[in-house]
């Protein structure tokens, strides 16, 4: 679309107000190291209604470059509110560097009118807003998205029917799939809803009640996770009801009504909107947005992807210098045609296990699967096994539920760990290589094909790779969960997807497979009665049988040295 400038036809000229941004977001940009300098000061006009499709008004802050000259325009619509950290890190950092910064409080959230919604009123109000910008003075035409988690999903519900004026989108730890946010293969992600009831419910009212909430949840969380029945528990942490948080957690089945729309996977399957994708391999959403990865390349999309050690806070913490830079070369790349700030390939990830970073043509690169076996004595070989003989059991109590640790959270407690006090529990079986001669480069999806029988056919199974150092700390890298349903002592077989990585294991290092039948509270734990997880009041054990012609399968990269 042609720049637009004031003229006789369009209105007199935009006289930019004279506020400054918030001393408090100034005061953090100014905390911040390693980040480009910036290019101009800013001036900030907060507080502008945005009518929405049915008139609500949506709440919205403009951050802008003070100088003369024509810049695109930058959409933030977030339900997390306007202050911290969303002013410093997205208004005041990207109008600094040449762009208006558009942030809006979604409806309900942050002084917006309208009730919020969990995702049924993000795309008509997207629309809306970019409507509301067509007759700002400022506006050039030229319009870019960005953000994190919730901040990405109203990007695809924008890019579901992208206006013309829409040039490049920037998706960090981003959000396509609520379902896939609270429920794996039918369980409750138990921890992901409190964690993202406190945060939708109290961040936008300001950083003190959004600490304090967590606080609480923090100080009540085994309270709540062990509460008989689940239903309903979660009010004494979070303070009150949340509607739309009991509909999410009473709603396992991804094809009930009730999800009808709520995912956004299309959005990228047909989309022409240059996209950069920002994941971290310890994010909780790190599997959507390898998902969104494959649609948009599939679509003939143009797009990047950059993969950190991160989780999905840390990202935006520690990782924020790396972040900011990729987001910012792709926007000045499609905004401003300067690709001067773009690497030469579309693929960046970080490598555990030796701390690096590589660029690849895609993702993930051509591999082989490599299948690794579990045998007595708690031993792993490549050697395929004759039979289906079982291996070893254990017994699951979900009175006594195995704990989570680690991983792909959105709380504190995610991430990396030593996985030694959780293994040396009788309800977690490990299975160990010897030590390895050469390096093992793991590169792309991971999966377990689990043979299992039960005694009482109702059970859930958790997975999990590990690296284990020659000092025996075993550390998690990636991680699945399953549901078993299982019949008469037979065997069942089942396979469980256990995220993505790019991992080299070194010399002297061993390759651990752990699985175990529950992470709580990460996971809601299972009742053993067939009964639903947020009613069950009684619990039974469940003694799990694994099987020889279990596996596990590991992709086996090269060209890492």
């Amino acid at each position: 679309m042609p720049s637009r400038t004031p003229d006789a036809a369009t209105g007199p000229a935009w006289v930019p107000p004279a506020g400054k941004p918030p001393l408090s977001s100034r005061m953090m940009r100014a905390t911040w190291r390693g980040l480009p300098a910036k290019r101009h000061e800013v001036g900030w006009e907060p507080g502008l209604v945005v009518p929405a499709a049915d008139g609500s008004p949506l709440i919205t802050d403009h951050y802008f470059p003070r100088a003369q000259g024509d810049f695109p325009t930058l959409l933030v619509r977030s339900p997390y509110g306007r202050g911290l950290p969303w002013s410093p890190q997205y208004g005041l950092l990207f109008a600094e560097q040449g762009f208006h910064v558009v942030l809006q409080s979604c409806r309900g959230t942050g002084g917006s009118g309208g009730v919020f919604d969990l995702w049924r009123n993000e795309p008509a109000d997207g629309r809306a807003t970019v409507s509301w910008l067509r007759e700002q003075p400022w506006f050039n035409g030229t319009l870019g998205t960005v953000g994190p988690s919730y901040l990405g999903y109203v990007q695809w519900a924008l890019a579901l029917d992208p206006p013309p004026e829409l040039k490049a989108m920037v998706v960090q730890v981003g959000l396509h799939d609520p379902y896939a946010l609270f429920h794996a293969d039918g369980a409750l992600r138990l921890e992901n809803a409190l964690v993202v009831g406190a945060g939708m419910h109290y961040q936008h009212q300001g950083m003190a009640p959004f600490l304090r909430a967590m606080l609480r949840l923090q100080r009540r969380l085994r309270d709540v996770t062990t509460a008989r029945p689940l239903r309903g528990a979660y009010v004494s942490a979070l303070g009150s009801e949340v509607p739309w948080l009991d509909d999410v957690m009473t709603h396992p089945d991804a094809k009930d009504a009730y999800w009808r729309g709520a995912s956004l996977a299309e959005s990228a399957e047909r989309l022409r909107v240059p996209t950069a994708l920002i994941t971290g391999w310890h994010d909780a959403l790190v599997d959507q947005t390898f998902e969104q990865y494959d649609r948009l390349r599939q679509a003939g999309c143009e797009t990047a992807l950059l993969v950190g050690p991160w989780t999905h806070t840390s990202a935006l913490q520690q990782g924020w210098p790396e972040v900011f830079a990729e987001s910012l070369a792709w926007l000045r790349a499609h905004l401003y045609a300067d690709p001067s700030g773009l690497r030469p390939t579309s693929v960046r990830v970080h490598i555990g296990g030796e701390n690096t970073w590589r660029d690849l043509d895609d993702w993930p690169p051509a591999t082989a699967a490599t299948s690794w076996y579990p045998v007595h004595g708690g031993h792993l070989t490549q050697q395929t096994p004759a039979d289906s003989a079982p291996v070893t059991a254990f017994r699951y109590d979900p009175a006594d539920p195995t704990p989570s640790l680690g991983g792909p959270l959105l709380s504190r407690t995610a991430g990396p760990r030593d996985n030694g006090t959780l293994e040396a529990r009788n309800d977690v079986l490990t299975f160990t290589s010897p030590p390895l001669t050469e390096p093992m480069d793991i590169l792309g999806p991971v999966s377990a094909r689990l043979s299992i029988s039960t005694d009482t056919g109702h059970a859930d199974v958790f997975t999990r790779l590990c690296d284990v150092d020659p000092q025996g700390r075993s550390v998690n890298i990636c991680d699945g969960f399953g549901r078993l349903r299982t019949a008469e002592q037979a065997p069942t077989h089942v396979t469980v997807p256990m995220s993505t990585t790019a991992h080299r294991f070194p010399v002297g290092h061993r390759i651990r497979w752990q699985i175990s039948a529950g992470a709580h509270p990460r996971y809601a734990r299972n009742p053993g009665t067939g009964e639903s997880p947020m009613d069950a009041t009684t619990f039974t054990p469940v003694r799990i049988t694994l099987h020889t012609d279990s596996a596990l399968a590991l992709p086996h990269g090269s060209g890492l040295a």
